[in-house]
């Protein structure tokens, strides 16, 4: 075909053509290694009032893998009008958002302009014909030179295949980036590695990925995964690990069975004050090869905490700590105990990509919060006993001074908001303690009398020490459950708790950090579009939003509105 066809024809045309042919001409195999129009991202969530639409979702022309989820190169394609070379600032940008794959093409049907990342002195680009496209074998042992995988076990290990169901879903690209990097370190000799993913990213999911491999690789052969609530041992058990099948049990009654090869555990019950009730003493330091510990922000970095005994013992495991929120402060450090993270993938990245929803701020004003309250002379509380005569502050309310009316105000602000939206979307309100939470749940009931009297579950306390509420849990997090709607917490719900439904997200609590700040807007970041939960809404009473707008790694709210009072 001639030089002039190829500039009438498309750019589908010249990779139909031209391109696939040449790629597949080097070996590639069309079924298993070779992927075209890759879909890269979903498309961010664009807000605009009560409406919302996608945005353009990003697409890599070709992906190229040495296995099923083990890219090493990518692709884009341009018609022949473009030229040689005019893909390749796209495609370097794919690249690194596929894990910075080291090699990186850019063609127009008449040859192909390589990046060569692994090059750091000399020639990065190089032009090639289409006849001179490297092989897999080729770009393989380069991927490998490159990652310091030097002998054959260590690449064995990074080429050990994914758990398939056999539906084709594959993993979503900064899933395959994180268990990818955490096969390689590991492959490489690393025992101390920490991923970081945002809350609803799908960290269950990506550690059951790495996991599966070392399992099936026989690199590690016996796991403990330690989570710190329950339900999430009981949600992973049943859900991403269920492919474990009989190979999986969970730690339970304080009896450790040595038969099994996957355990899953709440770190409490392996951790007791007493010798005796320390059940991860009835293995032996070497039972384990490798220990995974979810929310690892929560203690497992402490040098004092339950989680850091256990690692303590079993020192010669490899250990990787999974959070959103890794903790640095002078009493703890996430990364002094695991390393920099070997991959992270921010709240604000997944709102831009699309896989988390943005969300709205509502900044609610009260006159005594803004102000301060000062009793009148001789004032006395409900229990006649007289009130301190000093200025009380927003962060006493609700913890040194109680003001009912306060607590009335707020249920009725939340109660107008859903009115004015909608009355069953699921929502939390997070209060600053279990005696709040409780005289919150009060207020909203008398607000919302019509409902209540319809179902009484329609609002409830749901925290730690009210065992009614905890099983409602379940039914919260539950789409397909109309009841809870609205659950008024304090602690129980800033982590772990996969509310994919939630709509409408109270902050009454004040806030003491960026880690804590993130684990409570992570309830709300789901996406369920069957649902139709595609964005949230905070309502801040304590001007956290205000405290913690961390340009890094929050996404700005789509809007912020402040009531005029």
């Amino acid at each position: 075909m001639s030089h002039i066809d190829k500039k009438n024809l498309s750019e589908t045309d010249i990779r139909t053509k031209f391109i696939t042919p040449a790629i597949t001409l080097a070996g590639w195999d069309i079924q298993t290694q070779l992927r075209e129009e890759v879909a890269i991202t979903n498309g961010k969530i664009l807000v605009r009032g009560k409406k919302h639409k996608r945005g353009k979702p990003k697409f890599a022309d070709y992906i190229l893998y040495h296995k099923p989820n083990i890219p090493i190169a990518v692709v884009e394609a341009k018609d022949n009008n473009h030229a040689l070379g005019d893909g390749m600032q796209q495609a370097l940008n794919y690249s690194e958002m596929h894990g910075d794959l080291p090699f990186v093409f850019s063609s127009n049907g008449d040859g192909f302009l390589f990046h060569d990342r692994t090059v750091t002195e000399g020639q990065i680009e190089t032009e090639l014909t289409l006849n001179e496209f490297p092989s897999p074998d080729e770009l393989w042992q380069r991927y490998c030179d490159h990652k310091g995988l030097k002998d054959e076990t260590a690449q064995a290990l990074v080429a050990q295949d994914y758990y398939s169901d056999g539906s084709g879903k594959t993993p979503r690209y900064y899933q395959v980036n994180a268990i990818n990097r955490t096969i390689e370190a590991i492959a490489r000799g690393q025992d101390r590695i920490l991923l970081v993913m945002a809350t609803g990213t799908g960290k269950t999911y990506t550690a059951f990925q790495i996991i599966w491999r070392l399992w099936k690789s026989r690199t590690r052969k016996r796991i403990l995964f330690l989570a710190d609530r329950n339900i999430l041992v009981d949600q992973t058990k049943s859900n991403d690990f269920k492919p474990f099948g009989s190979a999986m049990t969970k730690i339970q009654k304080r009896q450790a069975d040595k038969s099994y090869e996957i355990y899953l555990s709440l770190y409490q019950a392996v951790t007791g004050t007493e010798e005796a009730q320390n059940i991860y003493k009835q293995f032996s330091p070497d039972f384990f090869d490798l220990i995974v510990i979810d929310e690892c922000h929560r203690g497992s970095a402490a040098e004092a905490s339950a989680w850091h005994e256990i690692l303590d013992y079993f020192s010669a495991a490899t250990h990787i700590g999974m959070t959103a929120t890794p903790k640095e402060t002078k009493d703890v450090s996430n990364i002094h105990y695991f390393g920099e993270p070997v991959y992270s993938y921010t709240l604000k990245q997944g709102i831009e990509d699309g896989f988390l929803a943005p969300y709205k701020v509502v900044r609610m004003e009260l006159d005594k919060d803004l102000f301060g309250y000062r009793p009148e002379k001789g004032k006395k509380d409900k229990y006649g006993q007289e009130v301190e005569d000093r200025v009380y502050n927003q962060k006493e309310f609700d913890k040194t001074l109680i003001l009912g009316q306060r607590t009335q105000l707020v249920a009725r602000q939340i109660t107008r908001f859903l009115k004015g939206t909608n009355r069953f979307d699921k929502t939390i309100i997070f209060c600053e303690n279990i005696d709040h939470a409780e005289r919150m749940r009060q207020a909203l009931v008398n607000e919302n009398a019509d409902l209540v009297s319809q179902n009484s579950k329609y609002i409830m306390r749901i925290t730690g020490d009210e065992q009614e509420g905890k099983a409602e849990l379940n039914n919260f997090i539950d789409p397909q459950s109309k009841y809870p709607v609205i659950a008024c917490t304090s602690k129980l719900m800033t982590t772990g708790v996969d509310a994919q439904t939630c709509k409408l997200i109270v902050l009454d609590q004040s806030i003491k950090s960026m880690t804590e700040f993130k684990q409570i807007v992570g309830r709300g970041t789901r996406i369920n579009e069957a649902y139709g939960k595609f964005y949230f809404t905070i309502i801040d009473f304590k001007k956290a939003t205000e405290l913690f707008a961390d340009p890094t790694l929050m996404a700005k709210p789509v809007q912020i509105y402040t009531p005029v009072r």
